[in-house]
C-alpha cells in the first residue's frame, strides 16, 4: 500500500477477506519513499499537453458522479488494526520500484501466502517470489487488445462494446503475468466515469474468490489451473494507450459527441418496441428472415417467450409489459401447427416486477420461476389449473438479486443458472452463478466451486431453456442486452467445473426494423424468440403537437 486512505472499492474487497474464514491480513507493506514535489510551473509544463483530458475528466466527477461511489476514498486503518506494518523505501527506478534486500528478508520471515498490490509503482525485482503464490496485481483493461490507459477511458470513446479487466500474478515482464482471472462488461457509451464504476466494483469480487478458491482446493489444483488458464501464447499487437494529447483528443471528443447525437436523434425519432417471432418446422428452426412477427399494441410490449407443448398445443408464456403501469407481468396464448395464434392472457401479476417465465414439469405438475429480482428473491409458482391458475409455492432464494433463473435436470441432479449482483455497485447481468441440488424445489442449493462460472457481459446472462441436440447440451445466452444470442456447447457440467464453448451466434441484421434480440425457445416444432423492433413515435393530438414518448421499462429488465 501506499497509505491507510483507499478507494472505496479496494476497501470493500479488504473488508471481505477480512471477515472471511479462507484468509488473514498477515502484513502490510507501506510504502515510505518521500513524495515527489514540484513547482506549479514544472507541473504546468509536464501536463500542457493534457489539459483538456484534464478538464474533461474533472468535469465528469462534478456532473457524473454514480452511487455508490467506487473510488470515494475510505480510511483502512481499522481494518488492519492488530496486523503488522512494515515501512519500506524502494529504489526507485524511472517507472521502477525495486524493495531492497534487507526488507526483502524481513517480509520473507512473515511467510505470506499471497501479496495483494494496492499501492507503489511497477513491481520488480525479489519481492515478486517473497509470496508462496506472488504478488496478485489488478490490471482494469484487456490486455489483450489494450495495454497502458486510462482505465476505461478509450473504451468508451472508441465506442468499443466491452471494457475487460483481469487478475494477475506479477512476473518479471510487465506484461506476461499469470492471469488468475478475466471478464468482460459493458462499456457505457456515454460516460468514461460510469464505466470505470461498473467494473471496478466487480472487480472487488476478484480477489476474495481466488483466495476461497486457492484454500478450498489447495495449493496443486489451484496452480493446475492457473497454467491451464495460461498455457495458450498471446501476442499484444495493438499500440499501448496513454492519455490523449489535446489534439488527439479534440478529435475524439468531436467523434464522440456526434455518435451521442445521433443516438439522442434515434431515441427521440423511434421507439424499440419488444415482439415475439415464431417459425414452425421440423425440428429448431434454422433461418431467422423465415420466422413471422406478433406485433402487441403500442402500448405494451411482449417478450421472454418460454414455450410448452401440450395436448398438440403450444402454450406460449410471456413477460407482458404495459407502459402505462412500468410493471410486467406474465401472460400466455396458445399457437396452434399451423401457426394460428390468440391474443395474450394475464396468468400472474405480482406487485412487483415479473418477467422471464421460466417452465418446468416436476412430478406431474407444471411450476414458473419468473424472474422476480424487483423482490430479492427467486420465486417458484405452481400450477392449479393449466394454463391459467397459478399460487405462490415457495421461495428458493432471498436476499438475492438474481434475472432469469434457469432451471437444467442432468441425471439425479437439478441445476440452476443464474445471473446475479453479488453486492451493491457490481453489474447484475455480467456473471453467470451456478447452483446445484436435489430436486427443483429444493431449500438448499449448493454453489458452484468456480462461481461465477461465467464473467463476461457477452454471454453470461441467460436467454431461454437448455436444451438438447444429437447428444449434446445447448445453453442460449445473451450478448450484451439484446445485442444477439450465443448458442453454447456445454463441455463439461460437474459439481467443481463448468465449461461451455461457442457454437452459433444469432445477430439481429435479417430485417432492418429489428435491433435486437435476446430470448430463445423450442419445443417440438415450435421455435420462438423474442426481437425489439425499431417504430416512429406516435403524434400527440391533445394538447399542443408532440412527439410522445412511451416510458422506460425497468433498464436492468428492458
Amino acid at each position: 500500500m501506499n497509505s491507510f486512505r483507499v478507494a472505496a472499492w479496494q476497501h470493500f474487497m479488504l473488508e471481505r477477506i477480512r471477515a472471511s474464514d479462507y484468509a488473514t491480513l498477515a502484513l502490510v507493506v507501506l510504502n515510505d519513499a518521500p513524495a515527489v514535489t514540484r513547482s506549479f510551473l514544472s507541473r504546468f509544463w509536464t501536463e500542457r499537453r493534457y489539459m483538456l483530458y484534464k478538464a474533461y475528466t474533472r468535469a465528469e466527477d462534478i456532473l457524473v458522479r454514480p452511487r455508490p461511489d467506487a473510488f470515494a476514498i475510505r480510511d483502512a486503518t481499522g481494518l488492519v488494526a492488530g496486523v503488522p506494518v512494515l515501512r519500506v523505501t524502494p529504489r526507485q527506478e524511472e517507472y521502477v520500484d525495486v524493495i531492497e534486500d534487507a526488507d526483502l528478508e524481513t517480509i520473507r520471515s512473515h511467510a505470506i501466502d499471497v501479496f495483494i498490490r494496492l499501492g507503489f509503482r511497477i513491481l520488480k525485482g525479489g519481492i515478486l517470489h517473497a509470496a508462496r503464490f506472488g504478488v496478485w496485481s489488478y490490471h482494469h483493461g484487456d490486455n489483450r487488445v489494450n495495454r497502458g490507459g486510462p482505465p476505461g477511458f478509450w473504451e468508451v470513446f472508441e465506442a468499443w462494446p466491452v471494457t475487460g479487466s483481469i487478475l494477475q500474478i506479477l512476473t518479471q515482464d510487465l506484461e506476461d503475468g499469470l492471469v488468475l482471472c478475466r471478464s468482460y462488461s459493458a462499456t457505457d457509451i456515454v460516460s468514461v466515469n460510469r464505466n470505470r464504476h461498473g467494473y471496478y466494483w466487480k472487480t472487488a469480487s476478484f480477489i476474495p474468490r481466488k483466495l476461497r478458491k486457492l484454500h478450498d482446493e489447495g495449493e496443486e489444483r489451484f496452480l493446475d489451473d492457473v497454467a491451464s488458464t495460461n498455457e495458450r501464447p498471446s501476442v499484444y499487437s495493438n499500440r499501448l494507450y496513454r492519455r490523449p494529447t489535446n489534439g488527439t483528443f479534440l478529435m475524439l471528443l468531436a467523434r464522440h459527441a456526434l455518435r451521442y447525437a445521433k443516438w439522442k436523434l434515434l431515441k427521440t425519432l423511434f421507439v424499440g418496441q419488444w415482439i415475439l417471432m415464431f417459425d414452425l418446422g421440423e425440428g429448431i428452426a434454422r433461418s431467422l428472415y423465415r420466422f413471422k412477427k406478433i406485433v402487441p399494441p403500442r402500448d405494451r410490449f411482449w417478450a421472454d417467450p418460454h414455450v410448452v407443448y401440450r395436448d398438440h398445443r403450444y402454450y406460449v408464456f410471456i413477460e407482458e409489459y404495459p407502459y402505462r403501469t412500468r410493471k410486467g407481468h406474465i401472460a400466455v396464448f396458445t399457437i396452434d401447427e399451423r401457426g394460428n395464434h390468440e391474443r395474450p392472457v394475464t396468468v400472474l401479476e405480482r406487485p412487483y416486477h415479473l418477467s422471464y417465465p421460466f417452465i418446468f414439469e416436476w412430478n406431474g405438475d407444471y411450476y414458473m420461476i419468473p424472474e422476480t429480482a424487483s423482490n430479492n428473491t427467486i420465486e417458484v409458482y405452481k400450477c392449479t389449473d393449466f394454463p391459467e391458475r397459478w399460487e405462490h409455492h415457495k421461495v428458493l432464494m432471498e436476499n438475492v438479486r438474481a434475472v432469469d433463473a434457469t432451471l437444467f435436470h442432468d441425471r439425479d441432479t437439478w441445476w440452476l443458472f443464474t445471473t446475479l449482483q453479488e453486492h451493491e455497485g457490481a453489474s447484475i447481468r455480467d456473471e453467470l452463478f451456478l447452483f446445484h441440488a436435489d430436486n427443483p424445489l429444493s431449500a438448499k442449493w449448493t454453489p458452484h466451486a468456480s462461481n461465477p462460472v461465467v464473467s463476461d457481459i457477452r454471454s453470461a446472462r441467460p436467454a431461454g431453456r437448455l436444451f438438447r441436440y444429437k447428444g449434446s447440451v445447448y445453453r442460449p445466452s445473451q450478448y450484451l442486452y439484446g445485442a444477439g444470442i450465443k448458442l453454447n456447447r456445454i463441455t463439461s457440467l460437474t459439481d467443481t467445473k463448468y465449461a461451455e464453448e461457442e457454437v452459433c451466434f444469432l445477430a439481429a441484421t435479417w430485417d432492418d426494423s429489428v435491433t435486437a434480440m435476446h430470448t430463445f425457445s423450442h419445443e417440438h416444432r415450435l421455435t420462438v424468440i423474442d426481437a425489439r423492433l425499431r417504430r416512429l413515435k406516435t403524434i400527440s393530438v391533445v394538447g399542443p403537437s408532440r412527439l410522445s414518448e412511451q416510458p422506460k421499462a425497468p433498464s436492468e429488465n428492458k
